[in-house]
């Protein structure tokens, strides 16, 4: 157990006044939360907080407690400051992990202009589509996609991730365009192996309904570039994150359709190990992708220009 970030847990859980509050400033799910509180009570060998359905209220030990947290974070809060005065600037290696569609896409410049302007820091960067154990594998930071697991370790969002359906124009002018998603049945879809639940799409209408829809096909995958390929070269129609499809859609190599009808947004995050002041070389880096990718990235310019456009 981290017990400098468990403390800082438990004073944000007193201020906010519940575990889900606290969950949301810190970007930790509330099993999350609990899991940290109960295991600084076990470590101490006393109940810190009175829980009920309404409210949280402290104990004797709970309140010596949060006024011993509160001195000992303050100390190594000054302490990681002179520390970081001394530093100055980014150094040192930062190993970083992230899928490989994405970084061979977008990655590459922001490294490339992150370490010109950070001459002292170097990057080991594994490009890798499985989740990994950042502590067991010596990983500084990982940029993950979609629904984050439960899990201790700190999230920031860098970007948006939104999806598309589209097709490539001789697909639409052999098979026709559906203009809701029911017509879909009767589309050649390209399907995306690794989404959930398999073989089925997910929509919500121009009214907020909700409707799910059988998709079938002649290709599956678990990788988003060939099945970007393969619509645009008319073999099917696709939904994909805007990351993957937004320059084809631009270009017209691909075309959006149901429009009206929206698939769930997912984020792009970037993750860390848990702990209240990471590594300078590790916070620079995580600011430096989310100024990059600010305020709107380049693969949704399309949705931008279409959106200015019918304003």
């Amino acid at each position: 157990m981290d017990r400098l970030s468990s403390m800082n847990v438990f004073l944000r859980v007193i201020e906010r006044g519940s575990l889900s509050a606290a969950g949301r400033e810190l970007g930790l799910s509330p099993a999350a939360i609990s899991n940290q509180i109960r295991s600084l009570e076990d470590w101490l060998g006393t109940r810190l907080l009175n829980r009920t359905t309404r409210q949280l209220t402290l104990t004797e030990a709970g309140e010596a407690f949060r006024d011993r947290c509160e001195t000992i974070l303050s100390q190594v809060s000054e302490a990681e400051a002179a520390a970081a005065a001394l530093q100055g600037a980014p150094r040192g290696l930062l190993r970083l992990t992230a899928p490989t569609t994405f970084a061979i896409r977008y990655l590459g410049p922001v490294v490339a202009a992150y370490l010109a302007r950070f001459p002292e820091v170097q990057i080991d960067m594994v490009l890798n589509d499985r989740v990994v154990d950042l502590i067991e594998e010596g990983f500084d930071l990982a940029i993950r996609i979609g629904e984050l697991t439960d899990s201790n370790l700190i999230a920031r969002q860098i970007a948006p991730s939104r999806f598309a359906v589209c097709a490539a124009p001789s697909y639409l002018e052999r098979c026709g365009e559906p203009s809701r998603p029911s017509e879909l049945a009767d589309h050649h879809c390209l399907e995306y192996s690794l989404r959930t639940p398999a073989g089925r799409w997910l929509f919500a209408g121009p009214e907020g309904q909700h409707s799910t829809v059988s998709i079938s096909g002649r290709l599956r995958a678990t990788n988003g570039d060939l099945l970007r390929s393969a619509a645009v070269e008319g073999l099917g129609i696709t939904l994909a994150p805007t990351f993957i499809v937004g320059e084809d859609i631009k270009s017209g190599r691909l075309v959006p359709l149901l429009q009206g009808y929206e698939v769930k947004p997912a984020a792009i995050f970037a993750v860390r190990s848990p702990g209240r002041n990471p590594p300078l070389k590790v916070r620079s880096f995580i600011d430096f992708l989310i100024e990059w990718f600010s305020p709107t990235p380049d693969w949704d310019c399309w949705q931008a220009a279409g959106q200015a456009a019918r304003s």
